[in-house]
């Protein structure tokens, strides 16, 4: 586990608030020399502090206006098949394994009702898969965020 100190909170707050700022103006911007900015951020991405390096593309503007969330039991066996088989679908961007009376939950995306019912028809077919449940989302009421964590 990597211990962040105030710098190294500073830093991520500032790219909290600007994603796309080169180190360089980070370092203005906060007082810091752009090497120990630079070796910061290299620090907190080879410890996993930082996410893998990506342009995140929201799926409304690509057609697809629809997310739900799918829980769904797995028979334990095929678990790997099962993932294998889900990442084949390209409308699932998100697995993560849960505890409960589920074994999964996947967030999917869609176009419209009837593309999210053909969606949900695939991961029904997906080896392994015993039965699932889905729920529509109406609204997102509160965005993925972390800078509240960056508090000391």
């Amino acid at each position: 586990m990597t211990t962040l100190d105030p710098t190294d909170r500073r830093i991520l707050r500032a790219l909290d608030d600007d994603s796309r700022a080169p180190v360089l103006l980070l370092a203005q911007r906060l007082g810091l020399a752009r090497g120990t900015v630079q070796a910061r951020l290299e620090r907190m991405g080879r410890a996993d502090v930082l996410r893998a390096h990506s342009v995140r593309v929201e799926p409304r503007p690509l057609g697809f206006n629809l997310r739900a969330f799918v829980t769904a039991e797995v028979d334990q066996e095929t678990f790997d098949q099962t993932i294998e088989a889900l990442a084949g679908i390209r409308e699932v961007i998100e697995c993560s394994a849960i505890a409960g009376a589920d074994d999964i939950i996947c967030q999917v995306v869609a176009r419209d009702a009837d593309d999210l019912y053909s969606v949900g028809q695939q991961i029904l077919r997906c080896a392994g898969i015993r039965r699932t449940s889905t729920s529509i989302v109406l609204r997102q009421l509160m965005p993925y965020r972390t800078a509240q964590l960056l508090a000391d």
